[in-house]
């Protein structure tokens, strides 16, 4: 049985993280950061992060790992924002530090803090993941960063609930986030310059077989090692030899 001190601790946690979720969408931040939002205020944002050039980097990298953290919808669109207006290579780091430390920040919350609240909840959607992540947790784990077939917030809260270790977690995580985040932020630069030459931008930029492709490629290569460990185990054991 729990602590009390412990058990309202936790209670405080889950009030927390509900109440800040709450407010996010109350206030429109999550409204503010899509399609529409952008389209229409994206000269204004990047006029004020140049005036700014230390405080709207710092800004970001918090607002994103906030975002990750409490498994806002957001991702997709910071990641457009910090090629926008960081442009690719500094937008693509500043878009790492955030996307990694809001992931961490969530594993541990996971862990620890708020496990009360995902134990039992997420059973369906963490069961899909879990062979992979118990069989071969890090190179499963880098392939669902390359290429993410399941949602975000899933594949930051899965490996917590089933024991992955945090080092392993950290490192895939950073690894695997790599290829996207710059090529999200390569089109995130392309289409500031596409907003600031007066042409109508297109979501479906996204979608071109020079982006889909290479994270594919990515996410057959991460897989490759368990499915040869895969091959060679049921090979031994239909020869007889030892595993």
């Amino acid at each position: 049985m729990q602590k009390p001190g412990v058990m309202l601790l936790r209670i405080a946690g889950v009030a927390a993280v509900v109440a800040v979720c709450a407010l996010a969408w109350q206030e429109g931040f999550v409204q503010a950061l899509r399609w529409p939002s952008l389209v229409a205020h994206h000269a204004i944002w990047a006029a004020a992060a140049a005036r700014h050039p230390v405080l709207a980097p710092l800004a970001f990298v918090g607002i994103y790992m906030a975002a990750v953290a409490m498994s806002l919808p957001v991702g997709l669109w910071l990641s457009l924002i910090g090629g926008m207006f960081f442009g690719i290579w500094l937008g693509g780091l500043l878009t790492l530090a955030g996307a990694s430390a809001g992931a961490v920040a969530l594993f541990l919350l996971a862990r620890g803090l708020l496990a009360p609240l995902f134990t039992g909840r997420f059973d369906r959607q963490i069961s899909r993941l879990q062979p992979g992540l118990q069989r071969d947790g890090f190179n499963y784990l880098l392939a669902l960063r390359l290429m993410p077939v399941f949602p975000f917030w899933l594949v930051n809260l899965a490996p917590a609930l089933l024991g992955m270790r945090l080092r392993s977690y950290a490192l895939a995580t950073v690894l695997g986030m790599i290829p996207s985040t710059f090529i999200l932020n390569a089109v995130g630069a392309g289409l500031r310059g596409t907003m600031d030459s007066g042409a109508p931008p297109s979501m479906a930029m996204l979608l071109r077989p020079a982006i889909l492709l290479p994270l594919v490629a990515l996410a057959v290569v991460a897989l490759l090692p368990p499915l040869w460990r895969e091959w060679r185990r049921r090979s031994a054991l239909q020869a007889g030899r030892p595993v």
